[in-house]
């Protein structure tokens, strides 16, 4: 179905990147420095499909015509060890796409509604109707990248860039998925681990700030007006920075309070501060890396809390957040999530990404908090379809299993004994 080409290039050129920072040349260097290895390919898709093209004669018959689809992008592709070396996987973050466009959506509701009917004329190209297409594509992509990669690889991961407005939507399209690999035989399933955070929210930045005020939820305005009102203040500190490791430190401190308070895992002390240096470091030295801030609030002696955001051209993206355990009345995390969106409007990213939540609003989830918070900044929401393996090898099962137990004692068993 699928013709698929793959090159490899070097690992720090390759060209145009993918529009996703994971996908940059600078997050496969700074992944590689804690365990993974990037690779970089240019892979290149051509699809051929018969067509019936009605013929205006008295004979009435139909004509066969062939209509070719392509596509050609750069791709970073990680692979990481594991069991002692004996097994690597290898991990593809938002790709590939929908193999073709999507109608856009209000033709498709004109027509419905009867105000455009015109548009019947085309057939209507959705997400669910390029399923099988889809679910093709990632078969074929990750046996094309077989033998680029390591022996011992299990899988090809792929966090595909698709995504849905309801998790309704998302969810269904997995099962069309799910579906279709069976019945054509294909070696994609759904992972029970997602890489990437499937649901999230997007604040846009194009219009004026009071604009982007008016969109959230008047408590929220309130709390960014109360944080200033009482004083919070917001320090920027960068990589390069003189007193970097001193902020560095109490970043940390505020993110171990965060991980015993809710029951949540972290890096390593090193693994923050690479990111906030290699940006620095790459930036200073004239290289198109992305722009990674440390901000803290602090009142009087306190520091309250933290995040680190990153901001490139594409996006603007808040990756780690942390705050104390006193003065939360104060608001910090408010005002900080507002001092970084101002600053990533300044910068000119599109929007700011909260970068991960529950995917609805439901009051027993145990992140329930979490998701008010982020959908109260007035983003729009979004659920992508999550990760999806390719089989390489038998293994894979085994492989997984483990991982599948890993995750589920971590996500749920502990924090039920802990009470959460």
């Amino acid at each position: 179905m699928f013709d698929i080409k793959v090159k490899e290039l070097h690992k720090s050129s390759g060209g145009e990147c993918l529009p996703y920072f994971q996908q940059s040349v600078f997050w496969g260097e700074f992944k590689a420095l804690h365990g993974w290895t990037l690779k970089r390919f240019e892979i290149s898709w051509t699809f051929s499909e018969e067509v019936s093209e009605e013929v205006h004669s008295c004979s009435n018959k139909e004509n066969q015509k062939t209509q070719v689809f392509s596509k050609t992008e750069n791709v970073s592709v990680m692979i990481r060890s594991f069991a002692k070396g004996l097994l690597s996987l290898a991990y593809v973050p938002l790709y590939p796409s929908l193999p073709f466009k999507c109608t856009d959506e209000r033709k498709i509701n004109d027509a419905i509604d009867g105000e455009g009917v015109s548009v019947i004329d085309e057939s209507p190209v959705t997400a669910e109707t390029q399923a099988i297409e889809f679910a093709a594509l990632l078969n074929e992509t990750g046996l094309a990248l077989k033998p680029f990669l390591p022996k011992n690889t299990i899988c090809v991961r792929f966090d595909p860039a698709v995504e849905f407005d309801y998790p309704g939507g998302r969810d269904d399209y997995r099962m069309g998925l799910k579906l279709v690999s069976f019945a054509d035989r294909l070696k994609v399933r759904k992972s029970f681990v997602d890489i990437q955070p499937p649901d999230s929210t997007r604040i846009f930045l194009s219009g004026e700030e009071d604009e982007i005020l008016s969109a959230m939820k008047n408590k929220w305005r309130y709390n960014i007006r109360l944080s200033e009102k009482k004083g919070v203040q917001i320090e920027k500190c960068f990589g390069s920075d003189s007193d970097f490791s001193k902020k560095l430190d109490i970043f940390y401190e505020l993110y171990r309070i965060t991980a015993e308070r809710d029951g949540i895992g972290i890096h390593p002390k090193s693994y923050y501060e690479s990111l906030l240096k290699k940006s620095a470091e790459d930036r200073a030295s004239g290289k198109d890396a992305p722009l990674v801030t440390l901000y803290l609030a602090k009142h009087e002696e306190d520091y309250l809390g933290a995040i680190i955001t990153l901001f490139c051209k594409d996006e603007a993206i808040y990756l780690y957040g942390c705050s104390s355990n006193v003065k939360r009345n104060l608001m910090p995390n408010f005002l900080l999530q507002w001092t970084a969106m101002k600053d990533a409007k300044s910068y000119g990213c599109p929007y700011y990404d909260m970068y991960g939540m529950p995917p609805t609003d439901d009051e027993n989830h145990p992140m329930h908090g979490l998701f008010l918070f982020k959908t109260g900044f007035g983003g729009k929401n979004y659920h992508r379809v999550g990760s999806y393996d390719v089989r390489l090898k038998f293994l894979y099962f085994i492989a997984t299993l483990g991982e599948n137990l890993r995750a589920w004692y971590h996500k749920s068993f502990k924090k039920k004994i802990r009470g959460r």
